[in-house]
């Protein structure tokens, strides 16, 4: 999912575009990625997580395939709208299954967990994005991604992933008007999309900005980017203490504004040392948000959890696709800091409206009960 970030200035090279135009890779797989979620939440409600997890990863190692034998740049950005839209079968179905399997009580502390393996890939993937941009064998990484979706799918089948469907779900249409009908889920999906469009559209040039504002060589950047994934591995690591500290609108809140703050400091910094606390404090704040919202997605209709989780996915990455265009468009006709500086201020409006939200409806059903 992040493997492109640290690669667009070495994308523009090589195929002969501009920065901007490169984050079509980003875009496209964000765009395909949310649109698909529409599809798996159903077909995983119908014949079980496991079993659509398993084939979805198999099916992108096509995508990632097609990626390293691309011959051109539209033929990349083809084979991430692939990627993207196989891969939109792993992760929210992975959280529905979780959602299924833990009580609430202890969701959110599991959820935070798997949020731990995800940040992992994120690290290797914008680390190992920027390396292979500064020696041009951006085509040895899609084909390691390849094989390793190969041998997880094959392992995950294996193992239980064939297993028979659970339970009668509601139907492609209803199962979406069971989530749409709920004033509280359309509440939710409406500040994940604006969640995704800034975090994720300032995330992806993180790493160019250090590039052409401080000079780093790709490498650096996408290591120094990376730590955005170590912040909110920390943030996993002791979701357990931090839940046990504060409620769920205070931890929105903090989370929304450590992530802004430190954007700004990014985008505003004379050196690029700062941004190595600054990448690590961002990531901490994402999660700590966005765990906060995940796990309100996960009670938005339990009888259809996958649906459920599939339209949260679906809102967060087509958030991801409009934010990384419209930057796009202010990268080439403006600067990164510009990019950088909105976000951070969307972020922390998006944070306060959420975190009172939560506290209002935590209040609301405490006088009902």
């Amino acid at each position: 999912m992040r493997a492109c970030d640290a690669m667009l200035p070495g994308l523009a090279v090589t195929f002969g575009t501009t920065e901007g135009q490169a984050a079509q890779t980003v875009s496209a797989f964000a765009l395909a990625y949310g649109v698909s979620q529409l599809l798996y939440g159903p077909l995983g409600d119908r014949f079980g997580k496991l079993r659509v997890i398993g084939l979805a990863t198999l099916g992108c190692t096509l995508g990632s395939a097609a990626a390293a034998l691309s011959t051109n740049f539209s033929e990349l950005v083809a084979s991430r709208v692939l990627n993207g839209a196989a891969a939109a079968g792993i992760i929210p179905l992975a959280m529905a299954w979780i959602g299924d399997q833990v009580p609430l009580a202890g969701r959110q502390e599991v959820l935070a967990r798997l949020m731990g393996a995800t940040v992992v890939g994120m690290v290797l993937g914008q680390w190992g994005g920027g390396v292979v941009a500064d020696d041009g064998s951006w085509r040895m990484a899609f084909a390691a991604l390849a094989a390793a979706f190969l041998i997880a799918g094959t392992i995950l089948l294996r193992s239980g992933g064939v297993g028979p469907s659970v339970g009668r779900p509601a139907g492609f249409q209803l199962g979406y008007s069971k989530v749409l009908a709920d004033p509280w889920a359309r509440a939710v999906l409406c500040v994940t999309f604006v969640e995704g469009a800034f975090a994720f559209g300032a995330l992806a040039f993180i790493a160019t900005h250090l590039h052409v504002k401080h000079g780093l060589a790709m490498s650096t950047a996408g290591a120094v980017v990376a730590l955005y994934g170590l912040g909110g591995l920390a943030y996993s690591r002791n979701a357990g203490r931090i839940l046990a500290r504060f409620s769920a609108a205070q931890l929105a809140f903090l989370g929304a504004a450590c992530l802004a703050l430190s954007l700004a400091v990014v985008a505003c910094a004379s050196s690029w040392l700062w941004a190595i606390p600054a990448c690590f404090g961002a990531g901490f704040g994402f999660y700590a948000l966005h765990n906060t919202l995940q796990t309100n997605a996960t009670q938005m209709a339990p009888t259809v959890s996958g649906t459920a989780m599939a339209s949260f996915a679906c809102v967060l990455f087509l958030g991801q696709s409009v934010g990384v265009t419209v930057n796009a468009w202010l990268v080439d006709r403006a600067s990164t800091s510009l990019v950088l500086l909105a976000s951070a201020i969307g972020l922390l409006l998006v944070g306060t409206v959420f975190g009172d939200l939560v506290r209002r409806r935590a209040t609301a059903m405490r006088e009902a009960s």
